[in-house]
C-alpha cells in the first residue's frame, strides 16, 4: 500500500484501518469506550494495541490524537507502522513492549475539534486540581478579541492582537494565546478545572500496561507547528540536563526544548508527559512530541479561533459552519501524498531511534 493508503478522511475510517492493520499483524486491540457518539453516529474509543513481550521492562509508547483533529496524521503513522513487516520484525527481535495508543481524544478527532468533549486542551489538563491553577494574564487581556462576538473578526479585534504584539513582541503574543489558560471555558488552549475523560482513561491505560517498566520512551504525534511536512522533535520531559541529553543522544542534536526557546512552541503548562514521572517515578523516562508542520502559525491560529467561535455560536449558518470545519481540518492535516510520505519516513526513523535507545548496551 502507498503511504496515502494508511491515512483517512474521517475518524471512523481511520479507526477501521488501524484495527485492520493490528488484526493483520496478529495483535489484539483493547478498546476503551467513550461515553459519547461520534459525528456520524459511530462509537468512539481510545484503542490500545500492545506488541512485544508483556513482561518486558522497557516500553515504547506511540500515541495519536491528543489534540483530536491532529489524529488524521497520527493515525496514518500508526497504521503505517502496523502494516510494515520490516518494522514489526524489528520490534519482534527486541525485548521491548510497544504500545500504540490510537486516538487519546477520539471525540475531538471525530468532530474535527482540537479539544475534548469538555472543551479542554488535553495537553494543558495535567494539574492537581485541588491546588490553585496557573493564571494567564496575557490571555485575559486579549480574550474578547480572540473569540469575538461575530465572525470573521473585525479590524478592531485584530488591532487588539497586533497592538499586544507591538507592545510585548510576537513571542509574547504566542505565549499568551497558546501557553494555556484556565479562566475562559470557550477559549483557546483551555486547560479545564477537572480531569477530562481522556486524562482519566489514559491514566488507567498507563497503570495497566506500563506499571512495571524500568525504562519508558514516549513519542506523541502532533501537527500544526513549523514548516509543512517537517517533523520537529520537541523534548517532552524534565529539563534536568541529563534527560534532555539522553533525548538528543537518541533522536539527534536537533531535538528542541520549550525551556530554552529553541522550539517552535511557546512554553506550556499542564503537559501530558508529566503523568509518567508522577505514576512511575523510578522509571527512566525519555520522550518527545513529534510535531509535523502544516500551515503558517497565523493561519493555524485563525482556524482555531474560527472553530472556537463556531462552538460558541451553534446557530451559525450551515454554509459558514461547513467552511470553518474544512478550515480546521486543513490547518492540521495536509491531504497530499507528499506530506503523508514525509510524515511516515520521519516517524519511522524516530521510532527506530527509540527502539535503539531503549535497547540495553553492555
Amino acid at each position: 500500500m502507498s503511504a496515502a493508503g494508511f491515512f483517512s478522511q474521517s475518524y471512523a475510517e481511520a479507526r477501521a484501518k488501524f484495527l485492520a492493520a493490528a488484526e493483520a499483524a496478529g495483535l489484539d486491540p483493547e478498546p476503551h469506550w467513550h461515553p459519547l457518539m461520534g459525528h456520524d453516529g459511530e462509537r468512539l474509543a481510545l484503542d490500545v494495541v500492545r506488541q512485544g513481550p508483556n513482561k518486558s521492562r522497557r516500553v515504547l509508547i506511540i500515541s495519536s490524537a491528543c489534540h483530536g483533529v491532529e489524529g488524521f496524521a497520527g493515525s496514518g503513522i500508526q497504521t503505517g507502522l502496523l502494516s510494515d513487516p520490516t518494522w514489526l520484525a524489528e520490534v519482534a527481535t527486541q525485548d521491548i513492549r510497544v504500545l500504540y495508543l490510537h486516538a487519546l481524544n477520539p471525540h475531538g478527532f471525530s468532530w474535527l475539534r482540537r479539544v475534548t468533549q469538555e472543551g479542554v486542551d488535553l495537553n494543558r489538563n495535567w494539574h492537581d486540581f485541588h491546588q490553585p491553577l496557573p493564571h494567564n494574564a496575557g490571555y485575559d487581556a486579549i480574550a474578547s478579541a480572540l473569540i469575538p462576538a461575530q465572525w470573521p473578526p473585525s479590524a478592531a479585534n485584530e488591532a487588539v492582537l497586533s497592538d499586544y504584539a507591538a507592545l510585548h513582541g510576537d513571542k509574547a503574543l504566542q505565549q499568551a494565546v497558546t501557553g494555556g489558560q484556565y479562566a475562559h471555558e470557550l477559549g483557546l488552549f483551555y486547560g479545564g478545572r477537572a480531569q477530562t475523560w481522556s486524562q482519566q482513561t489514559l491514566r488507567h491505560v498507563l497503570q495497566e500496561h506500563v506499571q512495571d517498566a524500568e525504562a519508558i520512551a514516549w513519542i506523541d504525534l502532533h501537527t500544526g507547528l513549523g514548516p509543512s511536512g517537517h517533523g520537529e522533535r520537541i523534548f517532552a520531559g524534565h529539563d534536568d540536563g541529563q534527560s534532555l541529553a539522553r533525548a538528543r543522544a537518541w533522536w539527534g542534536r536537533g531535538v528542541t526544548s520549550l525551556a530554552d526557546g529553541s522550539s517552535s512552541s511557546a512554553p506550556l503548562v499542564g503537559l501530558m508527559w508529566s503523568v509518567v514521572p508522577e505514576l512511575f517515578p523510578a522509571a527512566e523516562y525519555t520522550g518527545i512530541a513529534l510535531e509535523f508542520g502544516t500551515l503558517p502559525l497565523a493561519d493555524m491560529l485563525q482556524a482555531l479561533r474560527a472553530d472556537h467561535w463556531l462552538e460558541a455560536h451553534p446557530q451559525a449558518p450551515a454554509e459558514q459552519a461547513a467552511a470553518i470545519k474544512h478550515q480546521i481540518r486543513d490547518a492540521f492535516y495536509v491531504d497530499t501524498d507528499e506530506w503523508k510520505q514525509q510524515l511516515l519516513a520521519q516517524a519511522r526513523e524516530a521510532c527506530e531511534q527509540a527502539l535503539k535507545g531503549l535497547t540495553p548496551h553492555d
